[in-house]
């Protein structure tokens, strides 16, 4: 796939490609109507499946862009009482966790709703770094509740909470792994509206306002996994700079570190027309497509703010510019990889978190074993860059180019070097921990970890090069110690 250049887009060429795939289809998913947005789901008539349809298996031709509408300002919190009030909501449940229960963002929240005359619950127990356990239990309040409407104020965990908690309050007979991606669950597809969900932000990093998926830790399985579906996008994201003004150094960099994979991943990608056949119904159309156009577009823009803001962000607490560009560049990834999906940093966190049964990150909460998910997926990605350097040497290097490096007289087989090179130097500035050493894992847990990290086909599928137990297990190998 040849590089398409980052940083050399236009807010032109993103216009003409929304209009050449928004005109394509007419049904709620394509639709640019404002009642659709937060339904997403092709119907059965639609033209699109109609064409889709055929005989025999043909490799995949097409690719959607799918996302939220997002709200940008300094203050726009105040306004979501209107929102509420504007969708006619009379049960409103509102999402958190125990600590921004205690800070600004969540008040102004509920002081905008009482002075819109939205009636409210609010739930605050979400837990940071949620599992399967902690879904449930916010599920089984949003059932008990019976909301009309959802917020969500807080990180990824809190809006990957309410995600769920939306799903399922709509299928109300649905068990929790009915719609857990596949082999670990079922893998059903959502195929009715959901409720209208508002999602404010208070980190950086996760862009989960703008994706439609909810990542947990089954701890059944030692593994995180999640729900992948464009209909799980809330309606409206709110990015108000206000809100992560609270955010301790740790959570900067962790969510920030998530930022730059989102990016790093979506980027480098299979393209979407290697993935594999096309769905027999769009509906079926996976809402991690591989790289596509229009997903380059904002993973590059978000690579090039990430590189120059995550560094002032984390050792500066009153640049706030940096603050602001940071989450901006969250939601531009969240675009971009929300279409274009991740690959193996991801895949690989997901078993280094799952299996940590001792390790606990500062500034974080200290009740549970936890490694920040944007760490545990930062810490591979040196080994990873190496492995997918040999496929799309171009994409390698250039990114290579925005992180530091000087690729002047670069060699595309040394790409993967390259790269892995600039993200050392990168991470060791911001004080990462040396790799996953640091959290006590060792050369005899790598089989445990790559059991762990086998299951995630929803993401290792997108990696440029296909892995099994033996590259997975190389990887990790190659991650114990970084610098």
């Amino acid at each position: 796939m040849a590089s398409s250049g980052i940083g050399r887009h236009t807010a032109k060429s993103v216009s003409n490609l929304m209009r050449m795939v928004g005109s394509s289809c007419t049904c709620p998913a394509h639709s640019g109507r404002l009642g659709a947005v937060h339904q997403h789901v092709h119907k059965p008539s639609c033209a699109s499946r109609r064409h889709a349809s055929v005989e025999t298996p043909r490799p995949e031709y097409a690719f959607e862009m799918a996302t939220s509408t997002v709200r940008v300002g300094t203050g726009v919190t105040r306004e979501i009482g209107m929102d509420l009030a504007n969708l006619k909501a009379k049960r409103v449940m509102v999402f958190t966790d125990p600590n921004i229960a205690k800070l600004s963002p969540l008040k102004t929240v509920v002081e905008s709703l009482e002075r819109s005359g939205v009636p409210h619950n609010v739930f605050k127990d979400v837990r940071v770094e949620p599992s399967d356990a902690s879904f449930q239990m916010a599920i089984d309040a949003a059932r008990k509740y019976n909301p009309d409407a959802i917020v969500a104020v807080g990180g990824g965990s809190t809006i990957d909470t309410a995600k769920a908690a939306n799903l399922y309050s709509v299928y109300k007979d649905a068990d929790l792994l009915d719609f857990v991606n596949a082999p670990l669950g079922r893998g059903r597809a959502v195929d009715r509206p959901l409720l209208p969900l508002i999602a404010v932000p208070t980190t950086a990093g996760t862009g989960s306002e703008c994706t439609g998926s909810a990542i947990f830790d089954l701890k059944s399985k030692g593994a995180k996994t999640g729900i992948a579906d464009r209909a799980l996008k809330p309606l409206l994201g709110i990015i108000d700079p206000l809100n992560t003004r609270t955010m301790p150094k740790q959570v900067r960099l962790a969510s920030g570190l998530d930022v730059l994979c989102h990016a790093i991943e979506s980027y480098t990608a299979i393209p979407y027309y290697q993935r594999g056949p096309a769905p027999s119904n769009p509906l079926l159309r996976p809402a991690y497509q591989g790289s596509n156009p229009i997903s380059d577009i904002w993973s590059a823009k978000a690579l090039r703010m990430v590189a120059k803001a995550l560094p002032e962000s984390v050792t500066n607490s009153d640049n706030l510019k940096a603050h602001e560009d940071m989450t901006l560049a969250a939601a531009y990834a969240g675009i971009g990889f929300g279409n274009g999906g991740v690959h193996l940093m991801h895949g690989c966190s997901y078993g280094i978190s799952g299996l940590n049964k001792k390790y606990l990150h500062p500034e974080y909460p200290q009740d549970h074993p936890l490694c920040p998910h944007g760490i545990s997926v930062a810490v591979t990605s040196p080994a990873v860059a190496e492995f997918t350097g040999s496929l799309f040497p171009e994409r390698h290097l250039e990114i290579a180019e925005v992180l530091g490096a000087d690729i002047t007289n670069a060699k595309r087989e040394d790409a993967g070097a390259v790269l892995a090179d600039a993200l050392r130097r990168f991470l060791e500035k911001l004080g990462v921990p040396d790799g996953i050493s640091a959290f006590g894992y060792s050369s005899s847990d790598i089989d445990a970890l790559v059991e762990s990290i086998l299951p995630q086909h929803r993401v290792l599928k997108l990696s440029p090069r296909q892995v099994g137990a033996e590259q997975i297990a190389s990887i990790l190998e190659r991650s114990l110690k970084n610098y």
